[in-house]
Parts: structure tokens; C-alpha cells; sequence
């Protein structure tokens, strides 16, 4: 028996570190990592321990022998990427453990700003360390935590969220503190949270989009992917939109994953997002939705779709939703497990009754059509002979892509929606140089690539030139008392919370998610959210 690594893989690689055998790749430290759709086990070289299955953040690895019909042909991807990478497995040097100094500098105070993946990959990374002792406080602006966990994962893929277990038992480390409710440059400036910390690390994520820049795409109807997904996974800011799902036909612009995400969630029937944590408003939406196809639309050909093969798997294997591709396909010999399920899509036959995913490549946008809102979209062949077509539709979601805004005392690249950095430490443009106590993870500092797993490494990365620059005396000595810090955010913010209050939130959403059926039942607006905490402090 081996193991297989299945759908739900996040990448964080926590499964590589106790490998005995150095069966899982790409490592981290391994070029196709930064690249990878998911992790691999090496079928001839495991050794069927399972240790990787029981570290795993969210239940991703299983033995082969408990693999289902819908999860057999990851046996096939799993070994396929050691057919393809034959050197990839094999014993490796265990590296020395770093020398710790003996006169290290006293406590080093890091600020994070956000809750998301990076940022809490960064806490765990700081308050692991043995050669420093360290002292993290955490700042959100929502009176919850989790990011793109709480607020980007669809709903029904449960088992990626799981990943939040891992979080919480952060949040319970010696040395951690938070304030929910806190918008550092409204609340507290930049400057002051170095008054208290020798390093702040931002880590708040890409809270804008990317445009098409066709006309029409202002037209009510047209909407960012990043609006929607926040809308159904009901964020404060998105909670109170409203989506025209009266016609009978959407769109998605783009070909990754989100877009995928958001046609399966149109298209699905509702009652069966009902286990998840959809938000309570969108689910009620969903159930008067008209609409009966869902098209996802790309400008290039199959082969060069970004969305990962687990995904387009899991499209396939929806029990109440047909998958199609316009125009048809045939893949090459020799095709990857990706195409070929594109090719088995394409010959699949729509049942009438029944939502359909329509999958259409080589179709470029030129332009939203409408008057008072969205009616269709004009669509220009791309790579190919071809004349333009007017698709019908009501409702066109664009999912090209998140971007990072500029964020208060931080210099900005507008050209890469990033903070410029090297190795996480924030570049002052003006100078070249780098700026004293800043520093950047996760998508502000890389994009948004990867998938949350790739946020670990990331913010290792950055804490590890922390640490270096703490150790060489790189960084400016805080003026202010720790205690002082707690004062400061509550005159400024008297209704912030702490872990304590975050955490009687999520025990309440989960209490009444278990008495309705469903994972958690999400508060979607701030004052609930605080009234549950406990009222100011949540403490």
C-alpha cells in the first residue's frame, strides 16, 4: 500500500518536512514548486509510514486503498509526476540545525497586519523559532480571522478550509496576541506600530481586480469575480449586493480556478451548498437563480488553461450539473490527465433538464453589450480563423485576476499591484534600498499566484529576514512599552476584540451551523459579530 496525495492538497508541504524517504515533490525548495498544482507521492518510493496523512492540514493524503471511483485517477497523476520528474525522489542530506547565538538581542516585537494564510503563516514561523524569542501582535480590520480562507474558498470545498485548525492553534501560542477590528493606517499608523515593535509585516492580501478594458464593462451586471466570491461567502464589506440571476445565461471571463469556483457555485443546486458555509443571503439568492448555463470563457486553448486538474476534476463529478466544451476537443497523444479530461467533457452529451457548465476556449471579450445592464457579450476568436459572435446573457463575471492597492505608509508598484521588496523586506524606490522594519508576505509581496499552501513559504522567506535583520541589529528599537500597546488600541478602537472574542464568534457560527445542518452559520455584519464577542475587548 502507498499513499496519494488527492484534490484538496493546499501545498503548505508540511507532509515533505516528515517524509522519511523524500517521497513528496516538488520540495520547496525545488524550481517546479513555485509552479505546482498540488504536491506528489512517489508510489516506488513510499513507504507507507503515514506520517505524511497525519500532519496533512486538510486530510488531502490517503492510502491508495481508500481511494473512490471519482479519486482513482489520482493514483495516476501521483505517479505520473515521477514518470515525467524520475530523479525527483531519493534520500536527502538533513541539513544542520543553526547555530544559535548566545548573546542574541532581547524579545523581538513583530506587528502583522491581516489574518489571512501569510499572515498567520508568519506568526507560526516567528513563534517556532528557538534561536530568538519573539512577541507577535496581529491586526485585522473585521472582527473575525482567516483572509482568503474564510472569505475565498467556495463554500462547498469544506476540506480545503480545514486549514483554519492550523491557524487556531497559532492563535494559542505563548507570545501571540491580536486585535480584531483594527484598521492600521485608519486606526493606528505605520509609524506608531513601530513605536511598539521592532518589524511590521503586511501581509493584507490583493483587495482589488484586474480589469478587461472592453466597453461595457461598467454596465450593471458586470462584475468583478472577487465581489462575488466575497458576496457568497458573505464578507461585511459585499454582504448587502445584489446579483442579477434572472436570465438564463451567465458568463465567467478567465480560466482559472476562481473561475471555476464561481461558475460551479451558479450553476449547482443550491440545496447542495447548503452542508458548506454559504452565506445565508446568497444561498437564498441561489434558490430563485433562473439561470441554466454557465459559460466559462478563455482567450487561449485548452492546453494553456490555468485552472489545476483537481478542480476541473471536481467540475466533472457534480452529481446534478453537466460539463461541456463548445466546439468540441481532441487531445494529442500523449496528453496530460488535464486535456484529456477536457476531451472527455467535450464528448459528454447534455441532459435536458439540467444546469450546464459550457467550457469555451479560444474566445477573446471585445466588448459588454447592454443598455441599462448586461444583455450579452461580443466575443472575437483568439488563435484561430473565425468571425466575432454575440453571446446572450444577463449576468458577466470577470475572473482575470486579483491586485494589491497601495497601502498607507508603504511605497507601491501600480505596474505589479505590489509593495516593491527583495526576500520580503520592503524597497524604498527613491533610494534602492531597503526600507527599516517593513516587510511584506503573500500576495502584496508576490501577487496573487499560488495557492494557499504557497503563502508557508512565503512568509518564511520574509520571517527569515526579520530574524537576520533583528540579529545584525538592522532594525529600529520600539520607543513604547508592549503594555502600552493595548491602551493605545483601545482608545482609538474601544470596540476591538481579542482572540478570546474572535473565538466565541466562531464557536457561535459553528454551534448554530451544526443545529441547521451546515459547517458554520456565518454573521455577515460587523455589529453581530461584536455583540456575540462579547461586547468592546471580547475578552
Amino acid at each position: 500500500m502507498t499513499y496519494v496525495v488527492t484534490q484538496s492538497c493546499c501545498n503548505d508541504a508540511t507532509c515533505v518536512a516528515v517524509c522519511p524517504v523524500n517521497c513528496i515533490h516538488p520540495t520547496p525548495d525545488e524550481a517546479q514548486y513555485a509552479r505546482t498544482e498540488m504536491l506528489y507521492i512517489d508510489p516506488d518510493a513510499c513507504i507507507d509510514c503515514g506520517a505524511c496523512a497525519d500532519v496533512c492540514p486538510v486530510d488531502a493524503i490517503v492510502p491508495d486503498s481508500d481511494l473512490t471511483a471519482e479519486t482513482e485517477i489520482y493514483r495516476e497523476l501521483n505517479a505520473s509526476y515521477f514518470a515525467d520528474n524520475p530523479t525527483a525522489s531519493g534520500p536527502r542530506e538533513v541539513p544542520a540545525e543553526p547555530a544559535t547565538a548566545t548573546d542574541r538581542p532581547g524579545p523581538l516585537r513583530v506587528a502583522i497586519v491581516g489574518s489571512g494564510p501569510s499572515a498567520f503563516y508568519a506568526a507560526e514561523e516567528l513563534l517556532k523559532r528557538r534561536d530568538v524569542d519573539v512577541e507577535v501582535s496581529m491586526f485585522e480590520r473585521l472582527p473575525v480571522a482567516g483572509g482568503l480562507v474564510r472569505y475565498g474558498v467556495a463554500p462547498d470545498h469544506q476540506t480545503t478550509k480545514a486549514v483554519e485548525r492550523v491557524f487556531a492553534r497559532t492563535a494559542g501560542r505563548t507570545g501571540f496576541h491580536a486585535f480584531f477590528g483594527v484598521e492600521i493606517g485608519r486606526d493606528i499608523g505605520v509609524d506608531e506600530l513601530l513605536d511598539h515593535h521592532h518589524a511590521v509585516i503586511h501581509a493584507s492580501g490583493a483587495s482589488g481586480d484586474r480589469k478587461l478594458g472592453i466597453p461595457g464593462e461598467d454596465l450593471p451586471g458586470s462584475v468583478a469575480a472577487r465581489e462575488f466570491v466575497a458576496w457568497y461567502n458573505g464578507h461585511p464589506d459585499h454582504a448587502d449586493r445584489t446579483f442579477d440571476l434572472s436570465g438564463r445565461r451567465a458568463v465567467v471571463v478567465g480560466n482559472g480556478n476562481v473561475a471555476l469556483d464561481v461558475a460551479r457555485i451558479l450553476a449547482r443546486d443550491p440545496e447542495r451548498l447548503v452542508p458548506g458555509d454559504i452565506a445565508e443571503h446568497a444561498l437564498e439568492a441561489l434558490r430563485h437563480s433562473a439561470i441554466e448555463e454557465v459559460v466559462v470563457l478563455g482567450r487561449r486553448g485548452p492546453e494553456h488553461a490555468a485552472f489545476t486538474t483537481p478542480e476541473l476534476l471536481a467540475l466533472g463529478s457534480l452529481p446534478e450539473v453537466d460539463v461541456t466544451v463548445h466546439g468540441g476537443y481532441e487531445a494529442p497523444e500523449g496528453a496530460s490527465v488535464k486535456l484529456r479530461t477536457i476531451a472527455e467533457y467535450a464528448r459528454r452529451v447534455p441532459r435536458q433538464g439540467r444546469r450546464r457548465i459550457t467550457l469555451r476556449f479560444h474566445g477573446a471579450p471585445v466588448e459588454i453589450l447592454g443598455g441599462d445592464g448586461v444583455e450579452g457579450i461580443r466575443i472575437a476568436p483568439y488563435g484561430r480563423e473565425g468571425t466575432e459572435a454575440d453571446l446572450e446573457a444577463s449576468l458577466v463575471v470577470r475572473a482575470v485576476g486579483y491586485r494589491g492597492r497601495p497601502l498607507p505608509g508603504l511605497p507601491f508598484d501600480d505596474e505589479r499591484g505590489t509593495v516593491p521588496n527583495v526576500a520580503g523586506r520592503v524597497i524604498d524606490p527613491a533610494g534602492d534600498r531597503p526600507v527599516p522594519g517593513l516587510y511584506v508576505a503573500g500576495w502584496i509581496k508576490r501577487g496573487p499566484t499560488g495557492v494557499i499552501g504557497t503563502n508557508r513559504y512565503c512568509a518564511a522567506e520574509t520571517v527569515e529576514a526579520v530574524v537576520a535583520d533583528h540579529s545584525r541589529a538592522l532594525l529600529p528599537r520600539p520607543s513604547r512599552a508592549r503594555d502600552e500597546l493595548a491602551s493605545l488600541v483601545e482608545s482609538r478602537c474601544p470596540t476591538a476584540i481579542e482572540v478570546d472574542g474572535w473565538r466565541r464568534i466562531d464557536r457561535h457560527e459553528r454551534v448554530e451551523g451544526r443545529r441547521l445542518g451546515r459547517a458554520r452559520q456565518k454573521l455577515v455584519d460587523v455589529e453581530s459579530m461584536l455583540s456575540v464577542a462579547g461586547g468592546p475587548g471580547g475578552r
